[in-house]
């Protein structure tokens, strides 16, 4: 037998990934840096995921009511906590979503970066934004800032979803090692399907989830004085009820299996937020989604999305309600506008937010953090 049979395949680094949500339901995860697991794979990861949620308290988190399953569903998570503890030194990276746990102060972050050899942060979000209800002692307690403080100061290396955050972090970050990685699509699975023609009602469409249902609540106005002004559909996409009586309404329970083809049904995508400090976290992923499938989009003029879509060549950016009315107006009427919006769209998620051109960002992250001195 050649020497060479008794030389061992080099083995796997393992990767423990903690994460607020069960892998494969949160837009948040799915889009960001799960869909790059088997990339990780391919080039040298074992990878276990760790969510603070089991899909029981998952599917009643943002609902109202349901107190008794939330509370043995956060039971549950600390005690998943506690066995990841146990087990975090077996691994040669910990990878951080947004927080180790939801509440209480940062006794789990500290001891998490404490054990880990190796960790990286992912934040989604401006955690560090005091909202208006944590001027509440009870409430900033069990939101604690310092959870998200430490693990910002500590971290090997800090992934952002915006670059208005990464700007921030890279204050907090002792390494001053933060990059900013934006969510992206498979552009492959994520494609158009429509011929952009009037020969049906237009349909406006909106996804999300429970959590981000008051900024379509935000459109409630709009969408009914549109309804006066023009024929539409409306579609909402999501896992809670909506209402909006006059208009011709349609809403359907999101599903993995059924997401591609729900949202290849939308002639037109909206994303409006609010214009709070809060929203500079957040990554545009709505636009991004409808940009992927040629939709044109549109956008409140805030955050990050006048940096995904400019205005009158891949999308529209509005502020007022009037300027909301009057470009779904126009976009309803006039198919050759969405058309040219919506291919130009789509182009520009190819050419800078596609998994094929993000995957590569991820992968020097860890190898450079796995590699790196101690």
């Amino acid at each position: 037998m050649s020497a060479g049979a008794y030389v061992k395949k080099k083995a796997k680094k393992k990767v423990l990934v903690i994460c607020p949500f069960p892998q494969g339901v949160a837009a948040g995860q799915r889009l960001k840096y799960e869909q790059y697991f088997d990339h990780w794979s391919e080039n040298g990861y074992e990878v276990t995921v760790s969510s603070f949620m089991n899909m029981s308290m998952w599917k009643v988190v943002y609902t109202h009511g349901n107190y008794g399953l939330k509370i043995m569903g956060t039971i549950r998570g600390y005690f998943r906590r506690l066995f990841d503890i146990l087990r975090v030194r077996r691994f040669d990276l910990v990878y951080v979503f947004m927080w180790v746990t939801p509440f209480g102060t940062s006794f789990f972050e500290r001891l998490f970066r404490q054990l880990s050899r190796r960790l990286i942060y992912d934040i989604e979000d401006n955690l560090l934004m005091e909202k208006g209800n944590d001027f509440n002692p009870f409430v900033k307690f069990l939101k604690s800032r310092e959870k998200t403080i430490h693990l910002l100061r500590t971290a090997d290396h800090v992934i952002t979803s915006s670059s208005f955050l990464n700007d921030y972090c890279l204050e907090w970050n002792r390494k001053k090692a933060c990059t900013y990685i934006s969510s992206s699509v498979d552009t492959d699975r994520f494609f158009p399907l429509n011929n952009y023609a009037n020969t049906r009602k237009v349909t406006i469409g909106w996804t999300g989830t429970f959590s981000s249902k008051l900024y379509l609540d935000m459109l409630k106005d709009v969408f009914c004085e549109l309804n006066s002004r023009c024929e539409f559909r409306l579609r909402v996409i999501g896992n809670f009820q909506f209402e909006l009586p006059g208009v011709d309404l349609e809403v359907i329970q999101w599903t993995q299996e059924k997401e591609v083809e729900d949202l290849q049904g939308i002639d037109i995508g909206v994303y409006p937020l609010v214009q709070e400090e809060w929203v500079l976290g957040k990554s545009g992923l709505k636009a991004i989604q409808y940009m992927a499938f040629g939709l044109p989009t549109v956008a409140t003029n805030y955050g990050m999305t006048p940096k995904l879509i400019k205005h009158m060549e891949n999308g529209l950016l509005v502020t007022t309600d009037k300027e909301w009315i009057d470009a779904l107006e126009m976009l309803v009427k006039n198919e050759d506008l969405r058309l040219r919006l919506g291919e130009a769209a789509r182009a520009t998620v190819q050419e800078n937010y596609s998994i094929h051109i993000i995957k590569s960002k991820y992968l020097s992250i860890l190898n450079e953090v796995v590699e790196g001195e101690l």
